[in-house]
């Protein structure tokens, strides 16, 4: 006969994969309906374990482990909608893309860009930067110049620095006039290895 401890632990067990269940299906049920504003998913990385939120626009999202993701749901909440959940389905064509590009196999993304989280002046020079291509380089002055303000290479420089969606809108290809890798939100390293991914810059590290 079972001591109560193990018949405890039992009924523990059973209650969470209920409970498991039924947020599963609240979930699917709120996705059918149109409900989720903003869809949450995770995917292990090279570069650490990314979060990203997806809203029926695209992908408006990608944040690095070790960011403060709470400040980062914060604004999703105030700024497009507090109906966020957790959603495997519904960020796996992101969460595949990211994969892919990781693997090598991937050297352009083709997820849709919801671009609400970011002002005017970084929409400016954020689509300058989408243009970077995949092992490319540019630098601060030359994406000013792309968007016709050639003195504003410091402003770019910030602009690119709030970037709400690194990778995918490729911030990291952006280096300064010396040739050195200045200014990333993720921290150097990070930028580091994506171009040194990209065939664009050799490892030092």
């Amino acid at each position: 006969m079972r001591d109560e401890s193990t018949i405890l632990r039992a009924a523990a067990r059973d209650a969470a994969i209920r409970t498991e269940a039924a947020t599963e299906r609240l979930i699917a049920r709120a996705t059918d309906e149109r409900l989720v504003d903003v869809a949450l998913g995770e995917t292990d990385s090279p570069i650490g374990r990314l979060l990203v939120a997806v809203t029926r626009r695209g992908l408006a999202a990608i944040v690095f482990d070790g960011e403060d993701r709470d400040a980062v749901l914060e604004r999703l909440a105030l700024e497009l909608s507090p109906r966020i959940v957790t959603s495997p389905e519904i960020t796996d064509e992101v969460r595949r893309e990211l994969d892919e590009y990781f693997e090598g196999t991937r050297r352009r993304f083709e997820v849709r860009v919801d671009r609400r989280l970011m002002h005017p002046f970084a929409k400016e020079v954020l689509a300058a930067t989408s243009r970077v291509r995949y092992g490319h380089l540019a630098t601060y002055g030359q994406i000013a110049a792309r968007i016709g303000r050639p003195t504003a290479a410091r402003a770019v420089g910030a602009a690119l620095g709030s970037n709400p969606i690194p990778i995918v809108v490729p911030c990291h290809r952006v280096i300064g006039a010396s040739g050195r890798l200045t200014g990333y939100a993720g921290g150097l390293e990070r930028k580091e290895r994506l171009l040194a991914l990209e065939g664009s810059l050799l490892p030092t590290t």
